[in-house]
């Protein structure tokens, strides 16, 4: 017979801390040939902007070289920069779209 007073024994698991997955911006960058209304679609399509959004994006492309788009996980981000890099190309355009790790 097992004694009444007995303590079972219980096991504390330490919570592990789990690091949150590297989040990166999409980017696109200024060159002096896609014109400006392509930019502006590509950012309404592929980033889901209103108009004026993205025209204020497209403008801080043309005036300071670069324009963040999203920011979004790896997988997510490098579909976009794909999507839209072969979007451009098909469209003739030479417009660059890139990542980093934010």
């Amino acid at each position: 017979m097992a004694n009444k007073h007995e303590t079972s024994t219980v096991i504390e698991r330490k919570a592990q801390k789990v690091k949150p997955p590297s989040l990166y911006q999409v980017m696109l960058l200024n060159d002096d040939y896609t014109p400006m209304e392509f930019v502006v679609i590509v950012i309404q399509e592929f980033f889901n902007k209103d108009r004026e959004t993205a025209m204020q994006i497209m403008l801080k492309v043309h005036r300071e070289g670069k324009g963040v788009c999203g920011v979004f996980p790896k997988d997510i981000a490098a579909t976009k920069v794909d999507s839209v890099l072969a979007y451009a190309r098909q469209a003739g355009h030479p417009l660059q779209c890139v990542m980093e790790e934010v």
